[in-house]
């Protein structure tokens, strides 16, 4: 059974910086795209951002481009996201978030089946 486990949240002033861990257990990895998400105020999930599996692939929503980095390791087994000049409006609560893909990785959180517990992140102006 795969599991993700995420650290990293915290509290921080506007203009600061955080980052997020994701640590994958149980299976392998090779072929799993993997991303970040966040919960809105509506109670969705968007993306933030996703990593295919051999990690040449990356994606930025609109709204964190140029702010955050996304990065794994060798092994495929670990996901960071390095937050950088946070704004109020990143407040939410970030997920971690995994399925078989080898040709890409989607934006739509439905079609990952494994989810971490998830980590707040609150920024303060």
């Amino acid at each position: 059974q795969l599991q993700l486990a995420e650290s990293g949240g915290g509290s921080v002033q506007a203009g600061g910086s955080l980052r997020l861990s994701c640590v994958a257990s149980g299976v392998p990895s090779d072929g799993f795209c993997m991303a970040w998400f966040r919960q809105t105020t509506k109670d969705v999930r968007e993306v933030i951002a996703t990593i295919s599996s051999d990690g040449r692939e990356v994606y930025y929503s609109e709204s964190v481009k140029g702010r955050f980095t996304l990065s794994r390791d060798s092994a495929k087994k670990g996901l960071w996201l390095q937050m950088n000049n946070l704004k109020p409006e990143d407040t939410s609560v970030y997920y971690c978030a995994t399925y078989y893909s080898p040709e890409g990785c989607s934006h739509r959180p439905g079609d990952y089946g494994f989810w971490g517990q998830g980590t707040q992140v609150t920024v303060s102006s």
